[in-house]
């Protein structure tokens, strides 16, 4: 059974939300400050993080990032704030999908549905591949990526794109491709979304993110990988 964590200072709408996932076959857990968040997943193993935006002693965003520094945790942002530019600063900064307030429960419940599924994804074909002479490496079993030795911190999104795209090297994906391989075909965002993602990526495993190795843009058109599986 996996454990939520739903995170919001409304005890209302902790409610409403905490009994649609129970419903669904969910273990809960609440929160209604951004400590009390922190200390839960320090505490508990949790399989995905509800986080709201609005938090009386921290905001949204400041939790998601203090996540990100201990856990790859899936993590779905509620949010009021409906400006583009918003929404994109929530995904660069970690999280893996967002819902609008006011929101239906049960589209959030298939949102977390469909955000454990492709985390599970991740761990159905389990080898270990390389590239660039063993300088990066991919291991699906423990859903690890490693640059020169070293563990980098990806997003259960970004793992799972930069999994889509090192699994078919030098094929190019359309942003519309990536975005039902990666964030599913419910998904209901800007197909730009992806564009962060990439970028982000790009950030953790180019040594020059403005004239990346791995993934490249094929202009017009999407991304592909060319890193050279070694």
């Amino acid at each position: 059974m996996h454990t939520i964590l739903m995170v919001d200072d409304e005890a209302k709408i902790r409610d409403v939300v905490v009994s649609y996932l129970q419903n669904g076959g969910f273990r809960t857990l609440e929160a209604d400050t951004g400590a009390k968040a922190l200390q839960a997943i320090r505490a508990s193993r949790i399989d995905l993080v509800v986080l709201d935006l609005m938090l009386p002693d921290m905001t949204g965003e400041e939790v998601c990032q203090e996540i990100r520094r201990q856990s790859s945790v899936p993590i779905l942002m509620l949010t009021a704030k409906t400006s583009e530019t918003n929404r994109i600063h929530g995904l660069t900064i970690g999280a893996d999908d967002y819902v609008l307030k006011p929101f239906d429960p049960r589209e959030l419940v298939a949102r977390v549905r469909a955000i454990l599924r492709r985390s599970s994804d991740n761990l159905l074909l389990a080898d270990k591949i390389s590239f660039g002479y063993g300088e990066l490496s991919i291991d699906t079993v423990r859903a690890e990526v490693c640059l020169s030795g070293e563990a980098v911190a990806l997003t259960p999104s970004e793992y799972k794109l930069l999994l889509v795209l090192a699994r078919h090297p030098q094929r190019y994906f359309t942003r519309d491709e990536l975005v039902e391989k990666v964030l599913g075909f419910d998904f209901e965002g800007d197909a730009r979304a992806i564009d962060q993602h990439v970028k982000n990526i790009r950030h953790k495993i180019e040594r020059d993110p403005k004239q990346p190795n791995y993934i490249q843009t094929v202009y017009g058109k999407g991304y592909r990988f060319t890193g050279g599986e070694s």
